[in-house]
């Protein structure tokens, strides 16, 4: 899966809630869309191990999903976010983002739109959507995706939430907050130099012409006074000093100490998305800092304080502004200095920063820490994307029972460029399919190398040199040497003659086969029959029984039923007339070799007066039902 690819998928989808910059969908809602994506979309999630998401976000303009995973999704009219796990699949990174303790967790409207109208409970989301419509609950959408805002507007359009449905509230639908009128303009301070954000943003080449300025809340515009006076396209917006201002597109846009001084919570938010709005490559937002021991000094005031001047100041810790940005805008906040982030939409132009940034200590972090090893998770995404290829590769590793070689492999090229080498494909290979799986099919693969090997010592002598390169590589992932493969293929051929372990391996291959026949004599087993087919399903030690009787007899062209005598030494193959087809066939050859004489007798029944036929044929095969 690429980008492109991604692109047009999406561009398929008929429903979903669709925003300018991203699909939302409810995993009930898969079955409607691409296959493939919703494919694609599962294998991520498994490749990174996220079990818990239940609603799917696609960005509509950069190769990116996020897996969203609302716990109450059916029981909550409203529900909020528990985990946001956005995987950026260009750079191969992914970010988690966890909402379970938070007091003000994103939420959901518009329920319908994540489901196909078939759903069953898509009438009871219209009605809930409705329901604030009807109250104007949906007038300004940038501040309704919170918990807390959302409950405040409910309580300021006079009305509650009884059960998760929209009620008349039985106050007046005035808030309990006071309404304190604090002077905002106050806070605007006459500066002589530039302001620490701006500064900032000189200090790592923002400055330097080649990006448009804007400043939301630009206060007295002393900044932007130096900036034009340096021919930097810089204009400004602030509600007291620059109010006839338009508030324009630009590639930066600088929110500097605005939302601090804003008392109304929502308003905070709405400002912040208002500002992220006009940003086309970075947003710059500054706060104060400060510790309880200062603000204890202040007069309390809503989640502030306010101050002797009457203006209001919302402290924050560096923790809490940068979970609050994140929390907003849904993107990761990068620290410039304390109180001071930025948010980049260009992630170009952030990789060019974060790089620039680390120039300075590049040398010494090369001194003193060992490089790291390459991330898992980046190679897991790229095991995720590249789909088709792996599981060729897997299949591959299934039929070796081990890493193949690099000539083994024919787009063996490929899977080295992703990941590396054949060794770390076969490790992630381990951990995204089954292991299990994997240990069968090298346990299948040494069985029959250890009987393809005791097979040989009926021949003459080959010599390791002169074997396949294949085998080669098989005897040293199996056995480590060509001397222990002898050995224990020797030790497996002599055990054919103990009659203890031949006879604890039918009645195991007797319990085991889709179909055989033990035969007892004297209260013992005597004999165990199969269909030709169960050979190769036999236990080992019984395929080497067979295969030690074939060496004398061939191949078993005409013969259907293989018998092995327990305490003889000997194997009866039987050839039956249209034995598919019939259902009781004809026996029309009988062969019985005898290992230890290491002699056959032959017994044709085509003309014989006695006509043997077989009445238990069911025993033998698989009976369709």
């Amino acid at each position: 899966m690429d980008h492109e690819k991604f692109k047009k998928l999406l561009k398929d989808i008929k429903l979903g809630k669709k925003l300018p910059d991203a699909i939302y969908l409810h995993v009930d809602a898969f079955d409607e869309i691409p296959g493939a994506l919703s494919k694609f979309t599962q294998i991520v999630a498994n490749a990174l191990k996220v079990s818990s998401w239940n609603v799917a976000k696609f960005s509509r303009k950069e190769f990116k999903l996020s897996l969203l995973y609302y716990p109450d999704f059916y029981e909550d009219s409203y529900p909020a976010l528990e985990q946001a796990v956005t995987v950026d699949l260009k750079k191969l990174e992914h970010k988690v983002i966890s909402y379970k303790d938070s007091e003000n967790p994103p939420i959901l409207h518009r329920k319908e739109l994540f489901v196909p109208e078939s759903h069953g409970m898509y009438g009871l989301f219209c009605e809930i959507t409705k329901e604030g419509e009807d109250v104007g609950l949906y007038e300004n959408t940038r501040i309704i995706g919170f918990k807390e805002t959302w409950k405040n507007l409910i309580e300021k359009k006079g009305f509650t939430l009884i059960n998760g449905r929209i009620a008349k509230s039985s106050g007046n639908g005035s808030t309990t907050t006071d309404d304190k009128v604090v002077d905002r303009h106050k806070t605007a301070i006459v500066r002589h130099e530039l302001s620490a954000p701006m500064k900032l943003l000189a200090k790592n080449g923002f400055l330097n012409g080649d990006y448009s300025i804007f400043d939301f809340g630009c206060g007295r515009g002393d900044d932007l006074t130096e900036l034009q006076a340096h021919g930097i396209d810089a204009v400004g917006y602030d509600p007291n000093f620059y109010p006839e201002s338009e508030k324009v597109v630009s590639d930066i846009v600088n929110l500097g100490f605005v939302i601090n001084v804003i008392e109304d919570r929502d308003e905070r938010i709405d400002v912040v998305l208002q500002a992220w709005e006009f940003t086309q490559k970075m947003l710059v937002v500054s706060v104060m800092l400060a510790s309880e021991s200062y603000i204890s000094q202040f007069t309390a005031y809503k989640d502030g304080v306010i101050t002797s001047r009457n203006t209001f100041q919302k402290y924050y810790t560096q923790s809490e502004i940068k979970g609050f940005l994140e929390s907003v805008i849904g993107d990761n906040a990068v620290a410039l200095a304390p109180g001071i982030f930025a948010i980049f939409k260009d992630k170009e132009l952030e990789q060019t920063y974060q790089k620039h940034r680390y120039q300075r200590t590049y040398e010494w972090q090369q001194k003193t820490s060992p490089q790291l090893p390459t991330d898992a998770e980046k190679l897991r995404i790229v095991f995720a994307q590249n789909e088709e290829l792996f599981k060729a590769f897997w299949l591959k590793c299934l039929v070796l029972g081990r890493c193949p070689a690099n000539d083994e492999f024919s787009n063996s090229d490929d899977v080295r460029k992703l990941v590396g080498s054949h060794k770390k494909a076969f490790k992630l290979a381990l951990d995204f399919y089954s292991e299990e799986e994997f240990k069968t099919a090298e346990l299948m693969k040494k069985e029959d190398l250890l009987l393809y090997f005791s097979m040989s010592l009926f021949d003459k002598h080959k010599p390791y040199t002169k074997q396949p390169e294949e085998v080669k590589r098989d005897v040293k992932a199996f056995f480590g040497d060509y001397k222990t493969a002898k050995s224990l293929a020797t030790e497996l051929l002599f055990e054919i003659a103990d009659v203890d372990k031949i006879e604890a391996e039918c009645i195991f291959a007797n319990e085991s086969l889709p179909a055989s026949k033990l035969e007892h004599e004297s209260g013992k087993p005597h004999s165990l029959t199969v269909h030709k087919t169960y050979i190769d399903a036999l236990p080992l030690l019984l395929r080497v029984y067979v295969g030690a009787a074939l060496q004398l007899y061939g191949d078993l062209e005409d013969i259907q039923l293989v018998k092995l005598h327990i305490t003889s030494g000997k194997v009866t193959l039987l050839g039956y007339e249209n034995f598919e087809k019939e259902e009781f066939p004809k026996l029309k050859e009988r062969v019985k070799i005898k290992m230890a004489e290491q002699d056959i007798d032959f017994f044709d029944y085509i003309n014989s007066s006695n006509i043997n036929r077989l009445n238990d044929k069911s025993c033998y095969v698989e009976v369709e039902r």
